[in-house]
């Protein structure tokens, strides 16, 4: 279960603030809301799928979460 909070991009570095999941409205599937800390001309908020979110990539040669969980809401 991804928990709203912030988190920071391991490839990145960069930080984004989960605001809720939410779904395919044709698929069903799961996707997470999520906006930008910090100026990204391209969009402040963004969707991905739930999936991709919690995938483990390629960091200095070890295998991590895509997004780390830093703060969780309260």
């Amino acid at each position: 279960m991804i928990k709203n909070g912030i988190y920071k991009h391991s490839k990145k570095g960069t930080m984004y603030k989960v605001i809720c999941t939410a779904k395919n409205s044709e698929t069903l599937e799961d996707f997470v809301v999520y906006e930008s800390l910090y100026d990204n001309e391209t969009s402040k908020y963004w969707v991905r799928p739930a999936s991709m979110f919690e995938d483990l990539v390629e960091v200095d040669g070890n295998k991590v979460p895509r997004f780390v969980l830093v703060e969780e809401e309260k």
